[in-house]
């Protein structure tokens, strides 16, 4: 084997290990992000906030976290891995300590850096996952990546729950967070690699050419269908879940606080279990849409019947299923890189990211306004979840219809869909 090969495959290896720590930070944000679901009422008594303004304080997360994901991919491509995940890193443990300082104004800002460090927790993941491993294995990958985001995003209802009303306040929950991703930080700076891809042809070295790549990936209008799809399949985990699926279960259904918050981490509990799973079965069959439709479907069947029928399945199940069908939201990510260039790969997770969680962002508090308005500003009743609930539906309803004008981009898929040439997107 000659020294140019022994090179590459010692790469390879360094971008998977890198991967592997990079997991961590991507469950921590996770847990970060989902913890606010499970003290719902002590954000309320903290802050003196109303329905509205508890869903308005969480959403600022999604508004940074859609922009700098744009950041985050067009630095990744530009300057490589090794410096700029673990700032984001860094971003995220700041937020999150502040977060817990106790102020309505610290915590506004702190959700704002949570959301603007954690944009380059996905997107770095898939950026070292794709120089990792093989093209016959990135939904896998993928797939294994939010599996291990949503194992943290149950984490933090789940573990979350009991530890605040027992071992530690609310506060010292997001102090220690922080602490622990600050660690994760410097981890993660001696594990990545150095280096980074060559610059793509036609680029300069002016700060404005780093977002060029990104004229590249959304003038392809598979992006957008990629970005709108998944961004819909989310929502009801981002808003339905995270945000109000305890309060669902309480103050919808009479369920207690210890039993609401298990019930509610099903959902990212599916995830584990679906993401991995429906992208091991896209790259098995070699086709990305039957897997996506396929989820979608059950995603949709299981939101009905958790929402309308909430007693004809046993309680944990409904919820499992919701999130294993789910997973089928992380297939577009997969699309996206492939109907784009090789050269674009982190503009494209970061394309795919700002399209999603810009969706999260102008929802979340529009739901809260929603909630407000259909409960006249009083107690928020099982049938004023339910007729909110259906906006919720009619997006999963539409990301079925996006996705089937989505191209097949699947190994089995002949001829192999590719997209025009690099240089000549550029010129």
């Amino acid at each position: 084997m000659s020294a140019s090969s022994l090179a590459a495959r010692s790469a390879k290896t360094g971008y998977v290990i890198a991967w592997g720590f990079c997991l961590l930070f991507y469950f921590g944000q996770y847990a970060i992000r989902s913890a606010p679901g499970v003290m719902v009422p002590e954000l309320t008594t903290a802050f003196g906030l109303t329905t509205l303004g508890v869903s308005s304080l969480l959403g600022l997360y999604y508004y940074t976290y859609s922009t700098f994901a744009i950041v985050a991919g067009a630095a990744l491509d530009r300057l490589g891995p090794k410096y700029v995940i673990p700032t984001g890193i860094l971003v995220t443990a700041i937020g999150t300590v502040m977060f817990g300082l106790g102020s309505a104004e610290g915590a506004e800002a702190g959700r704002l850096l949570q959301g603007a460090g954690a944009a380059f927790a996905f997107t770095g993941a898939v950026y070292l996952a794709s120089h990792g491993f093989s093209s016959a294995w990135l939904a896998t990958a993928v797939g294994f990546t939010q599996c291990f985001g949503m194992l943290g995003g149950s984490a933090g209802q789940f573990a979350v729950g009991p530890m605040i009303h027992g071992l530690i306040t609310w506060q010292q929950f997001w102090i220690f967070a922080g602490i622990a991703l600050a660690v994760v930080a410097v981890v993660v700076l001696i594990a990545t690699p150095s280096g980074h891809d060559a610059r793509p042809a036609g680029s300069s070295g002016s700060l404005l050419s780093m977002f060029k790549p990104y004229g590249v990936v959304l003038s392809n209008p598979q992006s957008w269908l990629c970005g709108f799809s998944a961004g819909l399949l989310f929502l009801p985990t981002t808003i339905g879940d995270m945000i109000w699926g305890v309060p669902f279960l309480r103050d919808g259904m009479g369920v207690d606080y210890a039993d609401a918050v298990n019930r509610a981490t099903m959902v990212p509990l599916g995830w584990v279990i679906g993401c991995p799973l429906l992208g091991y079965l896209a790259d098995r069959i070699g086709r990305r849409k039957p897997v996506l439709i396929g989820g979608s479907l059950l995603m949709l069947v299981a939101t009905v019947t958790f929402v309308y029928l909430p007693g004809v399945m046993p309680p944990y199940v409904l919820g499992l299923l919701l999130g294993i069908g789910s997973g089928a939201a992380m297939i577009p990510y997969s699309i996206i890189k492939e109907v784009n260039p090789d050269e674009v790969k982190g503009s494209a997770t970061g394309a795919i990211n700002f399209l999603v969680f810009t969706l999260s962002a102008l929802l979340a508090p529009a739901y809260g306004w929603l909630l407000t308005r259909l409960s006249g500003g009083g107690k928020l009743t099982l049938v004023v979840f339910q007729n909110a609930s259906s906006v919720g539906i009619a997006g999963i309803v539409l990301a079925i219809i996006l996705a089937c004008f989505l191209r097949e981009t699947g190994t089995a898929a002949r001829p192999a869909v590719r997209p025009i040439l690099l240089a000549k997107a550029l010129s």
